[in-house]
């Protein structure tokens, strides 16, 4: 039976029949693929936690008829273990597999870039970093506006979503697709303060240290406008996302 590997994050997992998992996950070079894993839930199991959400592994897979099988499993960093201490951290993780879910739609396209985002966040989550600790919050926040970047639909801060007229405009509208100037302004677009538009613009290109500083209030309204973009692009409701801390 042909065979082929590849590394993977675990997405989601759910079972098949009395002992078996489908597994959901984002690999390297495959994009999103679906695999059965046979007897994993056995206590007997060869695969042990080697295939629970947040594991990053190498695995071989056999072609199967409709679903590839998982023949082998190595595992490469066990991130939900660590995660799991702590409730805000472990919420923020499960709000990036379920974007990662839905932005990688199709099965099989290649997603280089959503895999290495992804894999990078849930490692800043569940680790120290040299820069100090970051709030789960806005390492979530970074991800969601880079993935929806790479999906296509990056957001606009430094001119008018509509007519492209330069500068900082201090409204934002998640329909139109960033911030927007007055004349263009839509109904129900929120307000866009240069210390929110600051704050956005350092978790889209990474920029930790001009995070630093943000107050709670900025942190919680930059929050509340990329959960209100991501909702909109992914057309439905992100769940995890109510149980993260503002």
């Amino acid at each position: 039976m042909p065979t082929y590997r590849d590394e993977v994050v675990v997405l989601r997992t759910h079972k098949l029949g009395e002992a078996d998992r489908i597994i959901t996950m984002l690999s390297r070079r495959h994009g999103k693929l679906r695999a059965v894993a046979k007897g994993v839930r056995r206590t007997s199991s060869k695969f042990g936690a080697r295939l629970e959400p947040f594991s990053h592994v190498d695995l071989q897979f056999a072609h199967g008829r409709s679903l590839d099988v998982i023949v082998q499993a190595d595992s490469l960093h066990a991130y939900g273990e660590p995660l799991g201490r702590d409730f805000d951290t472990y919420a923020a993780g499960q709000a990036m597999l379920e974007t990662a879910d839905r932005l990688v739609a199709e099965e099989r396209e290649p997603a280089l870039q959503h895999y290495l985002l992804l894999l990078g966040a849930v490692r800043v989550l569940g680790s120290a970093t040299p820069d100090g600790p970051r709030p789960p919050r806005a390492i979530l926040d970074s991800y969601l506006l880079r993935a929806l970047a790479i999906a296509g639909y990056a957001p606009t801060f430094d001119a008018c979503a509509r007519c492209g007229q330069e500068g900082a405009h201090d409204s934002f509208s998640v329909q139109a697709g960033g911030s927007v100037c007055r004349v263009c302004r839509p109904p129900g677009s929120a307000s866009l303060d240069a210390g929110v538009r600051a704050y956005l613009i350092a978790l889209l290109t990474g920029d930790w240290p001009g995070t630093r500083d943000a107050a709670p209030g900025v942190r919680r309204s930059a929050s509340g406008l990329v959960t209100a973009f991501l909702t909109w692009h992914v057309e439905r409701r992100v769940r995890s996302l109510s149980q993260v801390a503002g």
